[in-house]
């Protein structure tokens, strides 16, 4: 659909011309064919100045002026031509060196002075239009670039819900509130970015780490909720649950799912090589399963679950220092003692 005349009315025009005479004529001429919104500068300098702060849809430029003429104020005017800003020359040099620099400079037609009045208003009412049609694709596309942006976070949302409840139903005979999963990622996205991992690596790991014992729905209930240690042969089974969680994981091409089965797989993975399933030693075990390692074991002291009640942050935080370098990877123990200290003493302060 064409726009309307009264669309057009409203866009803003700038004449830039040193002579008065030409100004006013101009000025008249597109009043005549409808324009409301004109504005006038008397050389380059003033017309770059309205043009960084003002709107501006269309201009009309003189060549030959003083202080900055017509080609310069060309060049001076791209960094404020982002897209369709069309330039009108309207001069008295008809050489043909002057319209192929001026060209070559961005403008987009020329017009001869002294000019005819019904040939200015058509050409003005032309551009315009194309300038409309230009700020309407513009505003189309920021419109579906929201709505993509909202999509995808829907879809962000709606995929970590899920992982949230696969989680959920992983833990439910271990943890029936499904708050240890919650906890563990929270806790993992939080010493990821303090690691020094970018937001988007921390947060893939964040929502990976939900389904950090999703193999554990491949456990007895016999095993996975007896109360006191485990013998030889259950405790065998129970570590198989590294392993199924990763075959369940496997293949997918979701960021998140590849990071769940890299943790699912490696979080009791031990820095001295001591640990399952694969023995794997220090860096060898991916950041991800030294991360998960640390806040899984934290949250499992602190939680009350159906073979040990909880104990103090205190006694947690003191069991994860005498494993460092052992169990846990020694720098990260470092980061997860720092942020400990300070949620410590935070609640101290608020006991007190």
């Amino acid at each position: 659909m064409l726009p309307e005349l009264k669309d057009i009315a409203n866009l803003n025009v700038l004449v830039v011309d040193d002579t008065e005479a030409n100004v006013v004529f101009l000025r008249m001429t597109l009043e005549a064919a409808g324009l409301k919104r004109i504005f006038s500068a008397s050389n380059g300098l003033e017309a770059v100045a309205h043009c960084a702060s003002h709107p501006t849809d269309l201009i009309i430029l003189d060549l030959h002026m003083p202080r900055m003429d017509g080609f310069q104020t060309l060049e001076a005017l791209r960094p404020h031509r982002e897209g369709f800003l069309p330039v009108l020359v309207f001069t008295a040099d008809v050489s043909s060196a002057a319209r192929r620099r001026a060209l070559d400079l961005g403008a987009t037609d020329f017009l001869t002075k002294p000019g005819d009045v019904i040939e200015i208003g058509l050409r003005v009412k032309n551009f315009l239009e194309m300038r409309l049609l230009f700020l309407a694709s513009v505003n189309q596309r920021e419109l579906l670039e929201v709505k993509v942006k909202e999509r995808t976070k829907e879809l962000h949302e709606a995929h970590v819900e899920i992982l949230a409840r696969l989680a959920m139903a992983g833990e439910f005979r271990d943890d029936e509130t499904g708050e240890h999963t919650k906890r563990v990622s929270d806790l993992s996205g939080k010493i990821a970015i303090a690691a020094g991992l970018n937001a988007e690596t921390a947060n893939i790991i964040r929502y990976g780490s939900l389904l950090h014992d999703i193999g554990k729905i491949g456990i007895p209930d016999a095993i996975l909720r007896k109360r006191g240690p485990l013998l030889v042969n259950e405790r065998e089974i129970m570590m198989t649950h590294t392993d199924i969680g990763a075959k369940l994981l496997a293949n997918s091409r979701s960021p998140f799912l590849r990071m769940a089965q890299e943790i699912a797989l490696t979080h009791h993975e031990h820095w001295n090589g001591q640990g399952y399933p694969r023995g794997l030693v220090g860096e060898l075990i991916p950041i991800s399963g030294r991360i998960v390692a640390i806040a899984d074991a934290f949250d499992a002291m602190v939680s009350n679950r159906v073979y040990h009640e909880a104990v103090p942050i205190r006694t947690a935080v003191a069991e994860i220092v005498n494993c460092s370098g052992t169990q846990f990877d020694p720098k990260l123990v470092q980061i997860f003692l720092a942020m400990m200290a300070d949620r410590m003493n935070h609640q101290e302060l608020l006991a007190a």
